[in-house]
């Protein structure tokens, strides 16, 4: 089963009517063996990767890359990756079988947001080197997964959306303890800074359409969430340990990382983007925060 089939597609193939509840619910979800996709003949992956989740294992070595960063897959991985994010696979010859799942945002629609899990956040980590133990573990979840998208169980996305929680879990609990920050009481500072943390986000990832970020400061947040200034900071300081101003730059930061390495536009398109009216602001800010130029980091 190759095409992307919808929720609403599969009411009315199978019933010939959509449920009212489910006419404004829009959701894609399918799952490959990923051995087509992979290799000399390789076939074009049957999917759009910026409109997709992707949850993969992988079966062999390689390099992955996600935006700035690089992992190395030794043997066998648990993978995650998300629109908003580019990667790309190095010697995907090396690559012997797998599996994959793709979904998007609405598909979890009324059911959670994804960006909240570590493995579909900017810092968090996405790749996970499985023992053959684990491996054994968690390949019958996508053959679950294949099962439930061939039956006619009418609540089959339910069951579906399950699994894919059921991976992430899975993959959360492989970090190690120290990885994990300490679980803070949910009061107004984690409020207040899981807000900031979803506005800062909110305005990426950067697209074609050349739209320039317009918020960059503490006051700026502040006034967006109708808090005082100093409230956020202290908010801010208090759940995450960084400054208000550290946390938009590294994130501004990683963003121009990504569009000097993934896109073609010039350096001051970027700077534009990046909310910089000046390239040499633009200039001595990433070279504050990278010590290297934008150019140089572009051709290393």
């Amino acid at each position: 089963m190759n095409k992307v089939e919808t929720i609403e597609e599969f009411y009315k193939r199978k019933f010939n009517w959509i449920p009212n509840n489910l006419k404004n619910e829009i959701g894609h979800f399918n799952v490959f063996r990923l051995d087509p996709y992979v290799g000399i003949n390789a076939k074009p992956v049957p999917y759009s990767r910026r409109d997709f989740y992707k949850i993969t294992i992988t079966l062999g070595s390689g390099k992955v890359y996600f935006a700035d960063k690089v992992h190395e897959v030794k043997k066998q991985a648990l993978t995650f990756s998300n629109p908003h994010i580019p990667y790309k696979w190095e010697h995907l010859d090396k690559i012997t079988g797998g599996v994959f799942c793709i979904f998007d945002q609405h598909f979890f629609n009324q059911f959670g947001n994804l960006n909240q899990y570590s493995v579909y956040q900017p810092d968090g980590n996405r790749v996970f080197e499985l023992s053959d133990e684990q491996l054994e573990k968690v390949t019958p979840v996508f053959q679950r997964m294949f099962d439930e998208l061939a039956s006619d169980y009418i609540h089959k996305y339910d069951v579906l959306r399950t699994l894919v929680l059921e991976l992430i879990h899975f993959a959360i609990k492989m970090q190690p303890t120290s990885n994990i920050s300490d679980i803070k009481s949910i009061g107004a500072s984690q409020r207040i800074a899981t807000l900031f943390l979803e506005l800062v986000e909110r305005q990426f990832p950067i697209d074609d359409n050349h739209q320039q970020i317009h918020i960059r400061t503490a006051s700026a947040f502040a006034q967006q969430l109708n808090v005082h200034v100093n409230h956020l900071n202290r908010a801010i300081k208090e759940i995450t340990e960084k400054t208000t101003t550290q946390i938009i730059a590294e994130r501004i930061v990683q963003e121009a990382k990504i569009l000097l390495k993934h896109s073609k536009w010039n350096v001051s398109e970027i700077a534009f983007a990046l909310g910089f009216n000046e390239i040499t602001h633009f200039n001595n800010f990433f070279k504050k925060h990278v010590q290297l130029s934008p150019l140089k980091f572009r051709n290393i």
